[in-house]
């Protein structure tokens, strides 16, 4: 008998022999599903902060920073006026019905404030921007109230501000840097749902903090091609001495840190949970095998090759950890798709995809492989004595 044939019949008759072990059985599903539900539900965190950060993205809108500026951190990016004047006149940037360029020189400050849900202090960044904001920013549709004034000591602060934090919605003042600032609007900002966002006059943050030079210009380009036009001519100019960056790539270089932790920390806790499930299935095999040792016997004695019987041992493991797999991802995605959460001081929702479902599927398939390696090896090494032993 060749050996594709040794391998399905000896397969066919693990399977066949399962309603007989369903205890056993069990246990290596809802080991395989708990270990594939937490790695998901956790990595579902990770992929709503992602979710959130990309959620305004567009690819025909530029950032530059300062060239020693980290690119992580622009609040350390530091652009003189001079330089912002000079970035309006090169090429590829979109104008405005205006006929002005869509150029916006933005700067970063924090502010402490209280959450309402806890009462702990954090941090939230005021972004003091130049004009031209609702051009180069289609997606910010206020909601209440206006957009703040040049000159004066106005906020307007999105609506998850208003919703996390106290003296943010309209008509509210903050004390910020010894002076009272009003609170004029309140504003959707697009998909991004989870962030405090809060706006100023540039110019104004600058003087109430005693800073002369912007974070970072904002720029619309014409079309996505026009980037290559803005970057050569800033390379052509080299007295500018800022680096421009697409959107996208900004928002990935951002959130990488905070990324990285959360998926550290899901792989950590889900490597346990997946080390447990392997031990435990292979606990299981192990028992299906001792209990086996007489038919595995007998099929050597009649010509069964160790391999065949590997290879199916390998895939029953495969097979009974593959509906754990299914059952974990869809755990996930009932119990915790779309749940807030509020690590790092931003709300995201939890996002269960398809890709992590996928990925779940693999995880599932590593533990089926690496648990049932060892038992497929006893199973190849049954001595056929023991089959004659019993004749």
């Amino acid at each position: 008998m060749s050996l594709a044939r040794q391998f399905g019949a000896l397969l066919r008759m693990n399977l066949a022999g399962v309603p007989q072990r369903l205890g056993l059985v069990c246990t290596i599903v809802v080991g395989v599903t708990c270990a594939v539900g937490v790695l998901v539900s956790m990595l579902a965190m990770g992929m709503g902060a992602r979710r959130e950060a990309m959620g305004n993205v567009r690819p025909d809108r530029a950032i530059l920073t300062s060239l020693d500026a980290p690119r992580a951190l622009p609040i350390l990016s530091s652009i003189p006026k001079d330089t912002v004047a000079l970035i309006r006149t090169l090429p590829g940037i979109r104008r405005n019905a205006r006929g002005e360029p869509i150029v916006v020189a933005e700067s970063l400050v924090v502010i402490p404030v209280v959450s309402k849900a806890d009462r702990e202090q954090v941090t939230v960044q005021i972004v003091g921007a130049t004009s031209g904001l609702t051009d180069y920013a289609p997606e910010l549709h206020l909601t209440s109230g206006r957009v703040f004034r040049p000159g004066l000591r106005e906020l307007i602060a999105s609506n998850t501000c208003v919703q996390q934090f106290p003296d943010f919605a309209v008509g509210d003042r903050r004390r910020i840097r010894g002076g009272e600032w009003l609170v004029v609007g309140n504003f959707d900002l697009g998909r991004v749902e989870g962030v405090c966002t809060v706006y100023a006059d540039a110019d104004t943050i600058l003087s109430s903090f005693g800073r002369t030079n912007y974070n970072e210009v904002n720029v619309m380009l014409q079309s996505t091609a026009s980037f290559r036009d803005l970057t050569t001519a800033l390379n052509a100019n080299p007295t500018l001495r800022v680096r421009a960056r697409s959107e996208a790539q900004v928002v990935a270089d951002e959130t990488r840190q905070v990324n990285g932790i959360l998926n550290f920390v899901s792989y950590f806790v889900g490597g346990i949970m997946a080390l447990a499930a392997t031990i435990g299935a292979a606990n299981s095999l192990y028992a299906i095998i001792d209990s086996r040792r007489l038919e595995l016997a007998t099929l050597r004695a009649m010509g069964f090759g160790g391999t065949s019987i590997i290879a199916s041992v390998l895939s029953e493991s495969i097979l009974l950890a593959l509906p754990g797999a299914l059952i974990g991802a869809l755990l996930a995605r009932l119990l915790f798709n779309g749940l807030q959460a509020s690590p790092f001081g931003t709300t995201i929702h939890l996002a269960v995809t398809a890709s992590l479902a996928y990925l779940g599927a693999g995880w599932a398939l590593g533990i089926g492989v690496l648990s049932g390696f060892l038992p497929a090896l006893r199973a190849a090494h049954v001595p056929v004595a023991v089959a004659l032993q019993a004749i």
